[in-house]
């Protein structure tokens, strides 16, 4: 999920009751919900490639996420022991609390991020299979509005936190009005933006009234509560269409006299109805779209990538030696390759692509990758 969602889980879970665990719990709270994703600082050694490599691995396994949720509260206790000596005052954080308040918190960062389709590694360093949820898309503007929005009424206490919410709220209000309604469906362009403005208007109102500090800690339970039900709904959906999607990728792999191999359905932006599924047989992989509420029509059937042969394949072959290539290989659930300039005069160039996210060619930041292959001599002799 994204950072704003853990930092949200954090903050609402210490709004909840966390914060009286120790001075200082609020702040952990939310560093602890974020911070398996420390793994970025690999983007300032090895690039984007070394990161798609390492991302979602060892900080958000088992034993990374242990190590995490008891380091973090470690550094507090002794930043506040160096605190108090240099100020000469009583120690305040209890270790206790923040161990306790940060295992919580820590470990809600990869239960969420294993709920998207991204997948995470739970088993490192031993095991580096994947594992994938597919109920949840990577951002969800549902679990903003009522983690946000509870958020907002229990912390902002002066004008400048009213500031800091409203500059906070900028980013998901462009992907909300800009991407996300759009990429959910025609029914979605309208009704989400619209309950976000709803929601944007009931917590200011609420705010003027003073909810916030009336309703205590008891808002924020009702909203975690809110977003756990909301997750086994999906859970639940998630279950119905990947029914539905076997019983459509049968059908799709018995017209060609293909088996099924893998299959995957797979949550899409801001529309619990709509999903997305990717199927992979024994000569091809394909990618088609599911509804629960409507039947779609032919155009939106299927796409299909048949397993490359031959010279192609030799070439795919050569492409994967790229270091490049290999962190992609990786990374990817449903790869799939398409060799561009074959008649290969001087060089030839394979595109690949993660089919959950993008086709050969589409070129989507590190979902896809273009492998040029220099042809060999003999080739370039003719």
């Amino acid at each position: 999920m994204d950072n704003l969602t853990h930092s949200l889980v954090g903050l609402t879970a210490a709004k909840a009751g966390l914060e009286r665990f120790s001075p200082g719990a609020t702040a952990l709270c939310v560093l602890a919900a974020n911070s398996p994703d420390v793994d970025i600082v690999v983007l300032l050694f090895q690039g984007r490639w070394g990161y798609l490599h390492h991302h979602r691995g060892i900080t958000h396994s088992l034993v990374g996420t242990a190590v995490l949720a008891l380091a973090l509260p470690l550094v507090f206790y002794l930043a506040d022991r160096i605190i108090a000596q240099l100020r000469k005052r009583e120690r305040q954080v209890r270790l206790k609390g923040l161990l306790l308040v940060s295992i919580l918190t820590t470990a809600t960062h990869p239960l969420l991020d294993w709920s998207n389709n991204y997948g995470i590694r739970f088993l490192l360093p031993w095991n580096a299979r994947w594992s994938y949820g597919d109920f949840t898309f990577v951002v969800d503007p549902f679990i903003w509005m009522v983690l946000g929005a509870v958020a907002f009424l229990m912390t902002s206490k002066t004008r400048a936190h009213v500031i800091f919410w409203l500059v906070i709220s900028l980013i998901p209000s462009f992907l909300i009005f800009g991407r996300l309604a759009s990429s959910g469906g025609s029914q979605n362009t309208v009704l989400l933006p619209l309950l976000w403005i709803v929601v944007l208007i009931v917590s200011v109102t609420l705010y003027r009234q003073g909810f916030g500090e009336r309703a205590g800690s008891r808002v924020a339970v009702v909203a975690l509560v809110v977003v756990m039900v909301y997750g086994a709904g999906l859970f639940v959906a998630h279950a119905v269409a990947l029914r539905q999607a076997r019983a459509q990728a049968a059908a799709i792999a018995n017209s060609h006299s293909e088996n099924i191999i893998n299959l995957a359905a797979m949550a899409t932006a801001a529309d619990p109805t709509g999903w997305v599924c990717v199927m992979k047989t024994d000569r091809a992989t394909y990618r088609f779209n599911l509804s629960l509420l409507r039947e779609l029509p032919p155009s939106s059937a299927f796409v299909r990538y048949e397993n490359l042969e031959g010279v192609e394949a030799k070439t795919v072959e050569e492409a994967e030696r790229d270091y490049r290539a290999q962190a992609f290989l990786g990374f990817a659930r449903f790869p799939v390759m398409r060799v561009v300039g074959e008649d290969c005069v001087t060089q030839t160039l394979v595109q690949f692509a993660d089919l959950r996210y993008t086709e050969p060619g589409n070129g989507r930041g590190t979902f896809s990758l273009d492998v040029p292959v220099d042809c060999p001599v003999t080739e370039q002799v003719r």
